[in-house]
């Protein structure tokens, strides 16, 4: 099987999800009257590594929204599996769930079944961040195949608040040949 990759420049696939009050988004759109949108996608539930980064990303989401880019996590598990996890997370910013296989493939994730059934009950994506600029287009893709490759926070909001800033006039990177 092979998987399909989104390109920097593209314009971000149609892609709905269910935010965990049960309201339906687009991702790509960004909330709040933010001009750019960061989607962080991780496994699920049974991945404590993703517990983890979701804590973290809360202590760096308002940097982030400094910069003018708001943030959201999604993931292919349950409703009911959201509000299991929720038991684990200390966040604030918007996480939806529900994102299916058809997305996943769509997105250019990497896809996995899971090891035995008492880790989770249906094929996820490995983790995932897309930032979709005031454009729709997407800016910065960072694709992962297993849970301990992800990008540092710290590094990340740093990069992203000086690609945002004006006066820096950065382009989109990695176009060539596409």
């Amino acid at each position: 099987m092979s998987t399909q990759k989104l390109h920097p420049g593209d314009t971000f696939p149609q892609v709905k999800v269910t935010l965990i009050d049960d309201s339906e988004i687009n991702l790509g759109k960004s909330e709040n009257g933010l001009p750019w949108q960061a989607i962080f996608v991780y496994r699920g539930k049974h991945c404590p590594i993703c517990t983890s980064f979701l804590n973290e990303l809360e202590e760096v989401k308002s940097a982030l929204a400094d910069a003018g880019i708001g943030v959201i996590a999604v993931s292919g598990d349950s409703k009911a599996q959201l509000d299991e996890h929720m038991a684990s997370l200390n966040i604030s910013y918007p996480i939806a769930y529900g994102l299916t296989e058809e997305s996943m493939q769509d997105l250019g994730l990497y896809i996995s079944k899971p090891r035995f059934a008492k880790e989770t009950d249906h094929n996820f994506s490995e983790p995932g961040l897309f930032v979709v600029n005031e454009h729709g287009k997407l800016h910065v893709i960072d694709i992962a195949n297993n849970p301990v490759s992800r990008p540092n926070l710290k590094t990340l909001v740093g990069g992203l608040t000086w690609i945002r800033d004006p006066k820096n006039d950065y382009p989109i990177r990695g176009t060539l040949n596409y």
